[in-house]
């Protein structure tokens, strides 16, 4: 009897094991009823981002602690946290007084310097213009042992010039004649008939006016007012035309009956009186050379190349660049000695921090301003090696602040490190991302929460996280209310959905929210 029975329970072990087996190689076969603690959604269609996460610190675009560089006092600070400032701009400077006597030598130094440079070029310059001089001297003097070509210049000057003081004249002449009584009369013709056309015409207007007037009923039957609204624009546009013509008609009669306008007779007078004064020149010239030149002139002008060219061998050496290098270091040391006294803007920026006050006793290395860009901000985060390949320059990313709440700000990826940083046995590459839409909220210093989208997907079958049971199934429920364990591939994932790449799934399916507790 205990035989049996042993039997029969080791016979039901059996089949429970055999059971578990099935349901193991066979999941699809196996069927759980739903019941009421089982939590369900349905499978849908959407977009579905697979993102890299990192923290980082927000940093300045360009950023600079900058420093005194001698002993002594502040004098004056000239700009306030939040000032912008741009490079160049002065910050600070110390109290000549309380500067070292080396400092306060710089200053003579300088001068000397600058003094002594000034000296170098400017020989440079003479030995420019002794050389110049010479060329001109000798220019001057084969042109005069040659006048053919500077006789026929004078004589086209004396042409040219001749015809000018014509021209000028002639025009004077105009300007101050007498209008003939026939251009007046027929100017004044030209006037009474343009009025007159302009009355005809104005008279065809009203007569047309008075037809457009009449009501349909009164026309003739040759009559019509479409008609008479194409006379009318056509009247309209001939009394535009007749109007300019009268215009011009009236004003060249005025202009005929006026006298001369005073300011146009003066100008006409002086520009006789210059083209007149111009030839008589041109003539005096001609007078000149005409005969070639003299040998008292040629003489003259052989001295003035000998002079010329003796101050070109006394010049023409000039300083060494070695000696121009040599006085422009002394200059740039004695400024740069100078320099120390004051902190200057190494570029464009805003002040972000103001160290030194007036009457501050620094020495070399005291800080003294803290000067940013904040033009652009950017965060640089550490991303693991297993998560670095799929971060390429050019990603999205998406920003949010612990000290900026309910906001997100977008950025880019614009650097990525090729090599990588360990600490404590893991390895980071450095990702700079660049914010793209920073507002005043976004300071330098605070902490950022990156996540930069590494691949996108509008359109892809979602199952929740919570959904997925193990590695890779699901629980649908069909249309008897039983439950079918589904394996799957998953592909992009965020933090609540995965994308199914494989398995028997379909949009509008019935899943099961918490396998794990089935």
């Amino acid at each position: 009897m205990k035989k049996s029975v042993y039997v029969g329970i080791g016979i039901v072990g059996v089949l429970a094991i055999a059971a578990i087996l099935y349901f193991v190689l066979n999941p699809r076969s196996s069927a759980v009823t739903l019941t009421d603690d089982i939590e369900t959604t349905q499978i849908d269609i959407g977009p579905v981002s697979e993102i890299v996460g990192a923290t980082g610190t927000v940093s300045s675009d360009q950023s600079a602690l900058l420093n005194w560089k001698t002993s002594g006092i502040v004098a004056e600070v000239y700009f306030r946290v939040g000032d912008e400032v741009h490079a160049g701009d002065m910050l600070a400077v110390l109290d000549p007084s309380s500067l070292s006597p080396f400092d306060i030598l710089a200053q003579a130094d300088l001068v000397s310097a600058q003094k002594a440079l000034d000296n170098l070029l400017e020989s440079q310059s003479q030995s420019a213009h002794a050389l110049q001089a010479v060329e001109t001297a000798q220019d001057m003097l084969d042109d005069a042992r040659s006048p053919d070509i500077d006789q026929a210049s004078a004589l086209q000057a004396i042409a040219q010039a001749d015809k000018a003081a014509a021209d000028a004249e002639r025009k004077l002449k105009t300007i101050t004649a007498p209008v003939a009584q026939p251009a007046l009369d027929q100017a004044q013709a030209n006037l009474v008939l343009a009025e007159k056309k302009i009355n005809d015409n104005q008279k065809m207007i009203d007569r047309i006016q008075k037809k457009l007037n009449k009501r349909d009923d009164q026309y003739k039957p040759w009559e019509s007012r479409r008609r008479y609204k194409q006379f009318m624009e056509g009247l309209q546009m001939q009394r535009t035309q007749l109007q300019i013509a009268y215009d011009n008609s009236l004003q060249k009669y005025e202009n005929l009956k006026s006298p001369p306008n005073p300011n146009d007779v003066a100008v006409a007078e002086a520009n006789l009186l210059d083209a007149q004064a111009q030839l008589f020149e041109a003539r005096v010239e001609w007078e000149r050379i005409k005969d070639g030149t003299s040998p008292a002139d040629l003489a003259l002008l052989e001295a003035q190349l000998s002079d010329a060219q003796r101050e070109w061998q006394r010049v023409k050496d000039g300083p060494t660049a070695k000696d121009i290098v040599a006085a422009q270091a002394r200059v740039t040391a004695a400024q740069a000695t100078l320099d120390k006294a004051s902190i200057l803007a190494p570029f464009d920026g805003t002040i972000t921090q103001v160290i030194s006050k007036p009457n501050d006793q620094v020495s070399p290395g005291t800080p003294a301003f803290r000067l940013d860009n904040l033009s652009q901000l950017s965060v640089d985060v550490g991303v693991s090696e297993i998560d670095i390949n799929l971060v390429e320059v050019g990603q999205p990313a998406i920003l949010t602040f612990d000290a900026v709440l309910a906001k997100e700000y977008n950025g880019q990826v614009v650097e990525v490190s090729p090599v990588g940083s360990t600490s404590l046995g893991v390895v980071d590459f450095m990702v700079k991302v660049v914010l793209l839409d920073a507002d005043a909220d976004v300071r330098p210093g605070m902490t950022a929460a990156v996540e930069i989208i590494v691949s996108q997907t509008d359109e892809a079958l979602l199952v929740p996280n919570r959904a997925v049971g193990g590695k890779s199934y699901v629980y649908r429920v069909d249309q008897d209310g039983k439950l079918e364990l589904i394996e799957v591939s998953l592909g992009a994932s965020s933090d609540k959905y995965s994308q199914v790449l494989d398995g028997d799934l379909s949009p509008g399916d019935v899943i099961v929210l918490n396998p794990h507790e089935l």
